[in-house]
Formats: structure tokens, C-alpha cells, sequence
């Protein structure tokens, strides 16, 4: 995620950078600033955990063992943060009087904090499989990637950015949108089944080839579990919006879309 992607359009608010006003010995001026303070750290902890999948993911199209290397060593950056952040959070409850909305953003911050962490222990596992493909093929040579896990690739880092940019709005609408966008996920995750079945019956089930496309599978249910927290997420955002719990009701009312057949090219980036 670039610094582009994180901040809000030009001459729009940014709910992350905003001063409270008033008395400064007032407690609530106190509570205000440790919640932007808390808000600020959660943004910048989820850019560091997208960044690292978007990474994982070159690196992989790439076999690049040393950029594969660097995504593992970011996560016991992102691991500290976690902690510090709930600390932080469970302090703010313990010392201020939070309810109603308060309270739905503390709360907000602790389950999402939970997967952002999450996202960065997905990106680390890619970058594992990344590795041990790499081992498995010729130097310089890399296998034929499955559409199904290109558009994976393609449109999971896209659900991430989009999702940040409905925490930063705080946009309810957007936020279910994106509950519904899971659906093609899912159905991808399934088509790459198909077509990693199908990639090793074509190499001839030679022992390399079978390795190969079990990692190959391993990375699409990564991808797909990263995009189940970003609907975790996105329906905590409509909770703390709205105050309405949409979660499974959602899912139950939505027919599932189905992905086209080939990507036809790159999806567009909104961060781009």
C-alpha cells in the first residue's frame, strides 16, 4: 500500500488526522487525542501488513528468494505493533468512561487490529511457499501460474485497498459492498482447484510438479483467507457506523458473482 493509497483525496478530511479541540485539562480533550493517536497507529499498522502481502505476492511471481526473505523479517514489526496497539486500547478502556459509540470504536480497533495482524501472517506464509517453489524449479525458471491465482492476486491487494480507504470514510455502504465482493474470492479459490488439477496432470504427476501445485493451492486459500478478514473488517465498519450487526445476514442475502473466465488483463487499481 503506497502512501497514495492511505491518505484521502485532496481537500477531503482525514478521520486519522484529526485535533480535538478544547480545554486541554479537560479529560475528554485527553480521551480524544489518545483515540486519533490509536486510530493513526491501527491506519499504519494495516499499510505495513498490505504492503507485505502486495510484496509476497512479486516476489512469488518472481520467484526473487531475497525479496521473499524481507517480507518474513517485517513481521515481528508488525507482531510488536499488535500488542502495542492493544495495549494501548485496553488501557484506554480501563482509564476512560467509554460508551455508545466510544466504546463501538475501542472494540473496532481491537478485532481489527487482530486481523490486520492477521493479513501479515497470510503474506508471510506466501513468501514461504514463494521460497520452496523456488527450490523446486530450475534457477530463472518459473512455472506457469494459474489464472485463477493471477486474478487472486490481482484482486485480493485491490479488496484491501478499498477496504482501508471505507475505514478511513467511515462509509457503511462501501464497507457492505465489499461483504458482497467476497463472493468472487470464494469462487475463485474454488476455480484454482480445478486448474492446479489440471497443471499437474499436464507435467505428467512427476513428483516436482505435484509439489508445485500443492503450494500453488496453499497461496490461493491464503489469498482467500485474507479476504475473509477484510469482510471480518468490513462488517465491524458497519457496526461501528450503524450500530447494526449485519454479520451472516449479509452473506445469507447475497447471490454469489461469478468471476469472469480469464482477468483480460489487470484489474484497475484505485490506488494507482
Amino acid at each position: 500500500m503506497t502512501e497514495h493509497d492511505s491518505q484521502p483525496e485532496p481537500g477531503s478530511p482525514d478521520p486519522t488526522d484529526e485535533t480535538p479541540t478544547g480545554n486541554p485539562r479537560d479529560p475528554r480533550y485527553t480521551f480524544d487525542r489518545r483515540i486519533v493517536h490509536l486510530r493513526r497507529r491501527l491506519v499504519r499498522e494495516a499499510t505495513q501488513a498490505i504492503g507485505m502481502l502486495e510484496n509476497a505476492l512479486d516476489a512469488l511471481w518472481s520467484l526473487d528468494v531475497e525479496a521473499a526473505k524481507r517480507v518474513r523479517a517485517e513481521d515481528d514489526l508488525v507482531d510488536r505493533e499488535e500488542v502495542a496497539i492493544e495495549e494501548e486500547a485496553y488501557s484506554i478502556l480501563a482509564l476512560q468512561h467509554a460508551f455508545a459509540r466510544d466504546f463501538r470504536l475501542i472494540t473496532f480497533v481491537l478485532k481489527v487490529n487482530s486481523d490486520i495482524e492477521r493479513v501479515a501472517d497470510h503474506a508471510v506464509s506466501i513468501a514461504k511457499c514463494a521460497l520452496r517453489i523456488a527450490k523446486q524449479c530450475p534457477p530463472g525458471v518459473v512455472p506457469p501460474w494459474p489464472t485463477a491465482l493471477r486474478e487472486l492476486g490481482a484482486r485480493v491487494p485491490m479488496l484491501c485497498h478499498d477496504l482501508m480507504r471505507s475505514v478511513l470514510d467511515e462509509n457503511p455502504e462501501a464497507a457492505t459492498a465489499l461483504v458482497h465482493a467476497d463472493q468472487v474470492i470464494d469462487k475463485l479459490d474454488r476455480r484454482l482447484f480445478d486448474e492446479v488439477v489440471e497443471m499437474v496432470r499436464d507435467d505428467g504427476r512427476h513428483d516436482t510438479g505435484v509439489a508445485i501445485g500443492l503450494l500453488v493451492s496453499r497461496v490461493g486459500r491464503e489469498l482467500e483467507r485474507v479476504g475473509d478478514l477484510m469482510t471480518n473488517i468490513a462488517e465491524d465498519l458497519v457496526y461501528l457506523a450503524t450500530g447494526k450487526i449485519i454479520r451472516h445476514k449479509e452473506r445469507k442475502n447475497v447471490a454469489p458473482a461469478s468471476p469472469p473466465a480469464s482477468p483480460g488483463g489487470d484489474p484497475p487499481h484505485l490506488g494507482s
